[in-house]
């Protein structure tokens, strides 16, 4: 049984960076394949009104899924023209000129699918720099960011200046920090490991391989901060001073040492505004499972992560650009996370882990 359905609109499109009502509206062509396949249909056709469209949108890089994740192993999804409806329907409908024409029944058909794979294997890596620690070296800070964004589609580059170029640069800078301070002899007692991985904007795919195969067991890892966009301001929030602030997630979860540690980072020096919403669990766009730290708490690590906000406006666009990176509010929060860094990486004992995580699932 294949159920065909149709869609006016024309065939399925999926911009860079994802669709959020491509997979939660009822009548969306994901929605309805879910449906269809668990009412035990083989596949699914979607009728386009314009299809072939005469620019077809490019697919390859925008859409991305876990095999049999969200129908069965061998489901089929595919958009198809009113003639080849027409042909599939039979002689019932072989006046089909529109979607109206199109009644409601079984029909019987006998056809022939054929389709071309082609697998692409493409590579990437994490890149890590180590500076070894003193006398606790066999304890490791994790500092990270990711490096990867949506890439290129035709002549249009998604730049990802603020996601994440501005965590990355983050990274680089407090390695130089803290690099330049041990030549000058004042070395961490915790080995910190700076790591800038790839794949975030696949599924978090970097985080999640190093966290399966770490290179420092994960039960010597005190802590993981993370930085995913901290050079912009949230053009939603209006309260405070939105040019010193920073989302701070995690700060109460996994370890009841966190917060007392950032805090007191946070006063003796940037002495920015430290926002909490994005640590409710109820919070809608369920930030705390969005970014590569979530792999390190998965595996109990005790994490921060350090955001600004910019859901809007530019997220997930080419239009964000190095010009509207806000150098001077980037410095306030990095330096923040350094000094956060600092502490963690001196401080006697590893960060307790004493709070449970008392988050709704992935």
């Amino acid at each position: 049984m294949v159920i065909i359905d149709g869609n006016s609109d024309g065939p399925v499109k999926m911009g860079p960076g994802g669709n959020r009502a491509f997979y939660s509206n009822p009548a969306s062509p994901m929605a309805k394949m879910r449906q269809a396949s668990s009412k035990g249909a083989a596949g699914l056709f979607i009728i386009s009104g314009d299809f072939p469209t005469a620019t077809p949108s490019l697919t390859k890089g925008n859409v991305y899924m876990k095999a049999n994740t969200y129908a069965n192993a061998g489901f089929i999804m595919a958009n198809i023209s009113m003639e080849v409806a027409s042909a599939l329907l039979g002689a019932t409908a072989s006046s089909l000129t529109n979607l109206k024409e199109l009644k409601k029944g079984s029909y019987t058909t006998d056809a022939t699918i054929v389709a071309q794979k082609t697998t692409e294997n493409v590579e990437s890596s994490n890149v890590i720099a180590i500076l070894p620690g003193t006398d606790k070296k066999e304890e490791y800070l994790m500092l990270t960011g990711h490096y990867d964004h949506l890439g290129k589609r035709g002549d249009i580059i998604w730049y990802g200046a603020d996601d994440d170029g501005s965590g990355t640069v983050s990274v680089m800078q407090m390695a130089e920090a803290f690099s330049v301070a041990a030549k000058k002899g004042f070395k961490p007692r915790r080995t910190i490991v700076f790591m800038t991985v790839s794949g975030e904007e696949k599924g978090l795919w970097g985080s999640d391989y190093y966290s399966e195969h770490p290179i420092f067991p994960l039960d010597k890892t005190t802590a993981d901060l993370n930085t995913d966009m901290v050079g912009r301001v949230d053009t939603e929030r209006h309260l405070g001073d939105t040019l010193s602030y920073v989302y701070v997630i995690g700060h109460d979860k996994l370890s009841s040492e966190l917060v007392g540690i950032n805090e007191a980072a946070n006063k003796a020096s940037s002495n920015i505004t430290l926002d909490y919403k994005y640590d409710d669990p109820n919070d809608k766009n369920r930030i705390y499972y969005r970014s590569d730290h979530y792999n390190f708490a998965k595996k109990g690590v005790p994490i921060l992560f350090f955001y600004d906000g910019m859901l809007l406006a530019d997220y997930h666009q080419p239009t964000d650009t190095i010009e509207k990176i806000n150098f001077d509010l980037m410095q306030k929060r990095v330096s923040m996370v350094f000094h956060t860094a600092c502490e963690i990486a001196q401080r006697e004992d590893m960060l307790k882990r004493d709070t449970p995580l008392n988050m709704p699932g992935r």
